[in-house]
């Protein structure tokens, strides 16, 4: 039997295309993953103009990228974390 299990290119993606269509300028986001302590760490960069956008107020949308990607992330055994820079 055959699972439906994301793998990072998946997650990679998906913050990717979260990212992309808040911010002003979407060709400067860049979303890059590598294996950390405690799991694959997610890392986003975006412009630094549009950095307050995916932040937040009161970091609200970062919060909620980080649950999304905890969400679609639930069949795999691998943890994800999101770090915004």
């Amino acid at each position: 039997m055959e699972e439906n299990v994301i793998n990072n290119d998946g997650i990679e993606a998906l913050v990717e295309y979260i990212a992309k269509n808040l911010v002003d300028d979407p060709d400067s986001v860049k979303v890059t993953s590598k294996q950390g302590e405690e799991g694959v760490v997610i890392e986003l960069t975006v412009a630094k103009e549009d950095m307050g956008k995916v932040i937040g107020k009161q970091g609200r949308i970062a919060k909620a990228i980080r649950t999304v990607v905890r969400a679609a992330s639930v069949k795999s055994e691998t943890k994800y974390l999101v770090e915004i820079v």
